[in-house]
């Protein structure tokens, strides 16, 4: 709590919003998370190494260890996460009507996620489950930079039926995460429904089938969030864009201006210790992190930081500067936390921004 505490009193000069009084109607908005949910498993140890790989724009960094060595672990850890959980269990503490439409298998695991969904106040009537898979776990190394082993299992088998149809046409936003399995079909019948809002952050599979594919849902998209890696990824699936060379496509401005010209609304990129940045086809916005005291675990900051910016869009009403800056503020509350969700803040630490 002390440093919540902390992350608070910053955040009331940080957010400029001692005056501003959070809308109580944006409590009631109702917010589906699309994608997965997982279990992690955590390891830490100090004896992996960062080699610069410059000469690939996709890889510019990776980690190392020993040939055939024994790795010893430091310290080890059992969480949960899944991009549509870790944003779920966010706008549910945020003070939302959070929904996880997310696929689970029959085994002890999946009852553990789903135990764990409902313990931090989210809806699961529309989770599914798979008896044919196990549920998704990752594999997360940390020293000190991270790396994630992901096993999708039953993450893989979700669908979309005729009753998330329906439940899709009447909520207020459509969060939209990391799809595997019959993803097209899935993309297809989501983005199919007119008149909805969707925040998407694809998935490494989404992104590496590149414009051609996934260019007409883009399209469609409310608010488009990527990190730089991913928008470096979809960029470069234009022969166009490609071509303009290293310099160009590491340049965030050019990057969001390429991925606008698709046609999402609100294009949102993120950029590690460099903060994150926005582009609404007018104006470009950029938020520095805030400096947390202690730095424990990166894992779930672009799920908080995205799931946030939303939250921020209903809570300030439109306003992206201030959506930005309380994705950074959660975002650095989750760092000072073990796991992806347990930094997460919660609705009565929001509201002491008036």
């Amino acid at each position: 709590m002390k440093i919540y505490k902390k992350i608070m009193l910053k955040s009331r000069y940080f957010l400029g919003c001692r005056k501003y009084i959070i809308n109580k109607e944006c409590m009631k908005n109702n917010i589906i998370s699309i994608g997965g949910a997982t279990e992690d498993i955590s390891l830490y140890t100090n004896e992996g190494i960062i080699i610069d790989n410059k000469r690939d724009i996709l890889r510019q960094k990776l980690m190392a260890f020993e040939y055939g060595a024994k790795i010893r672990v430091n310290r080890s850890y059992t969480t949960f996460g899944g991009g549509a959980a870790n944003a779920a269990v966010n706008f549910s503490g945020l003070g939302f009507k959070a929904r996880a439409l997310v696929c689970l298998g029959s085994d002890n695991r999946g009852k553990r996620v789903l135990k764990n969904l409902k313990i931090k106040g989210v809806n699961t009537r529309l989770t599914q489950k798979s008896e044919e898979a196990e549920t998704g776990f990752s594999f997360i190394i940390l020293c000190p930079e991270k790396i994630v082993f992901t096993h999708r299992g039953a993450n893989n088998k979700l669908e979309i039926n005729s009753r998330d149809l329906r439940a899709i046409k009447e909520a207020d936003w459509i969060y939209l995460t990391s799809l595997g399995g019959e993803w097209p079909e899935v993309l297809n019948k989501i983005f199919s429904e007119k008149n909805i809002k969707i925040a998407w952050n694809p998935g490494h599979i989404q992104l590496k089938s590149g414009i051609r594919l996934i260019g007409k849902y883009i399209k469609k998209t409310t608010v488009f969030i990527v990190n730089k890696d991913e928008a470096i990824e979809l960029v470069i699936s234009n022969p166009v864009a490609k071509k303009k060379g290293g310099k160009y496509l590491n340049n965030i401005i050019n990057l969001l201006r390429e991925i606008k010209s698709i046609g999402p609304q609100i294009v949102v990129i993120t950029n590690g210790k460099y903060g994150a940045d926005a582009f609404d086809g007018v104006r470009f916005y950029h938020q520095n992190i805030l400096r947390e005291k202690k730095r424990v675990d990166t894992t779930g900051v672009g799920d908080a930081f995205g799931s946030s910016f939303i939250a921020g869009i209903e809570l300030f009403k439109g306003d992206i500067e201030k959506s930005m800056r309380l994705g950074i503020m959660n975002t650095a509350s989750v760092i000072s936390r073990q796991g992806a969700q347990n930094g997460l803040l919660r609705r009565h630490e929001i509201n002491e921004l008036r």
